[in-house]
Order: structure tokens, then sequence, then C-alpha cells
């Protein structure tokens, strides 16, 4: 017990494993009070013209497509229209017609626009009587809203592996580590007192931004649940393993970042690529965090389709996980 309190008195000097604890609980706040980012405002178009150019008329017309901004010159209307940050759409009278004004590298469908506008414009009488019906705009962000939900629980979870390795790393640089090899403590016992402040303080930052995120029934949540505390003991293990490989402070926050790349990039790919592919899905729960961001996701969508063969993938895990670092530790000694 004075072990386990020596290290969560740790946790208060140790800033790095502050910020890992509060960063995904702030995340999912903001997820929550903000909800799902809509950028379809940005699809609109935007057209420009020179100040006493085109009619009135036409100006209404384009209204009718997008924002219409007026420029006391051509050349302004030019610099505005070559501006790369912009897919400005310049607009000139031609008689009684119109024309467009493009740079040349705007996207492909602002160039559509831009090459049927002025036989729109022309046909604009005919096209007055055709019923329009007028469909809500979708959230284009709608389906990647939960992916960003399942990144923000995976970095929570991974809290313990930041806590384990950072913990373990210190004691070594301070000496620590030299007094741990003679006291009377078994390769269980130290294995413990490492892995439980990483594997509570992950397990509870996890827990409170899935609060956030989620509206679960009991049967989901239980199966949250489950997911949470397998991850975040089989991350606490990991971290276990990268304070025992890293000779400096520097060295081992190399290794955190490499391990939490990985452990967001490969469920990431494999949910978004590997659909179909067996093979390869089948590699990917080679990392733990792919079944975890598996069952976040069937979760999300109201399913638990997935969820016991997650569960069981995440057990193995850590039963292999602690083996190892046990055999490890006795081969050492």
């Amino acid at each position: 017990m004075k072990g386990l309190i020596y290290q969560l008195k740790s946790v208060r000097k140790d800033k790095f494993c502050i910020m890992s604890f509060l960063l995904p609980i702030v995340i999912a706040m903001a997820l929550h009070f903000i909800g799902s980012i809509d950028l379809s405002s940005l699809s609109g178009y935007h057209f420009g013209v020179v100040a006493g150019d085109v009619a009135p008329e036409t100006e209404q017309w384009l209204l009718r497509y997008g924002t219409v901004t007026a420029y006391q010159t051509k050349e302004e209307l030019v610099l505005a229209v070559n501006d790369p940050s912009t897919n400005l759409i310049g607009v000139e009278r031609d008689g009684d017609r119109i024309k467009t004004i493009l740079s040349g590298d705007e996207l492909a469908m602002w160039r559509q626009t831009a090459g049927t506008l002025p036989s729109l414009y022309e046909q604009r009488e005919i096209a007055t009587q055709v019923n329009v019906q007028i469909l809500e705009r979708p959230d284009v962000l709608a389906g990647f809203q939960y992916i960003f939900v399942g990144m923000t629980l995976i970095v929570a979870m991974f809290m313990g592996c930041t806590f384990n390795a950072m913990n373990i790393i210190s004691e070594k640089e301070e000496g620590v580590a030299l007094i741990n090899e003679i006291l009377p403590m078994t390769s269980r016992q130290y294995v413990i007192q490492k892995i439980f402040i990483g594997f509570i303080f992950g397990c509870l930052s996890a827990g409170i931004a899935t609060a956030f995120c989620f509206r679960l029934p009991p049967a989901g949540a239980a199966v949250m649940l489950v997911l949470i505390v397998l991850s975040a003991f089989v991350s606490a293990l990991i971290g276990l393993f990268i304070g025992r490989i890293s000779e400096g402070m520097m060295v081992g926050v190399v290794y955190i970042k490499i391990v939490m790349i990985v452990f967001m990039a490969i469920p990431l790919l494999k949910y978004l690529t590997t659909e179909g592919n067996k093979v390869v899905s089948y590699i990917c729960y080679l990392i733990p965090s792919s079944a975890t961001f598996e069952g976040i996701m069937d979760l999300a969508n109201s399913g638990m389709a997935t969820a016991g063969r997650d569960i069981v993938i995440l057990m193995v895990h850590c039963i292999l996980w602690f083996l190892l670092y046990l055999s490890i530790s006795k081969r050492q000694k």
C-alpha cells in the first residue's frame, strides 16, 4: 500500500502525465458541447464582379447560387481570382451574356461551375419555369464524428502507458531503481505496483471521456467498460516495456510517441481501408488498439456484433504481455 501511495504522489510532479490525463477529457467535452462540425458552408460558391459592370438583375441572379463581391476595378477582381487561397469565380458582362474568369488552380467542381454558368445564365428564364425541390444539406462530417471520438478514447486509454514509462525512467535517473532492486519485493508485486496507478488513471480518463461522448444503453455501457479496462491494462503493460528499454527521458518520449502513433494509425487504417481484406484485418489485430477501436465504432453505431471478439482479443493481449514481462524480468534477475 505504501508503494502505491508513493506512486500516486509522483503523479502530481509529472506534468506530462497530468496533460495525458486531462487532454482526452477536454477534447471529449469540446466534441460534446460544440457538436458535429459542419463544413457545408465551405462548399458555397463565391463570385466576384466589377462594380457597375454587370446589371443589378445579374447580381441578384448570382446571389441565388452563392455570395457576390464587388470590386472597384478589373485589376482588383483579377488579383482576387488569382489568389491561391480562394476559389473565387470572376464574372463580367459580355454583351447580353456573361463570361467567367478563372485562375486555373481551382477545384474541379468550381471549374465545372464556371464553364456552365454562362449557358445557365442564357437559359435563366426557362429555368424559372422548372419546379425545384431543395433538400436538406447533410453534415459532411457526420460520418466521421465517431472516428474523432474513438481516437480520443484511444488517447485516454494510452495515459497508463505514458505514466508507467515516465515513472520508471525518472526512477532510473534519480537512482530509485537501484533501491527497488534490493527491496524484498517479487516481480509480480513490482509489476502490480507499477501498473496500478497508470491503469486506474487510464480507466478514469477514458471513462469520463466516454460519459461526455456517448449515451449508451446498460448493455452497451457494460461492454464499453470492459473494453476500457482491458485496453488500459494493456497500455499500462506496454508502458513497463518502454520504461525498461529506455535509457533516458528523451529516448522514452520518442518511444512513447512512436507507440502512440501506431496505436492511433493502425486502427484508423484498418477501419477505413481494409474492408473485405480479412488477412490484413487479422494482422491489424496484433495492435491491441485495433480491437478497442473496432468495438468503440461498433457501439457508436448501435451494434455489438464484434464486441465479443474484440474483448477476447484484448484479453489475449493482456495475458501475453503480462507473461512476457514477467518472463523478461525473471531472466534479467
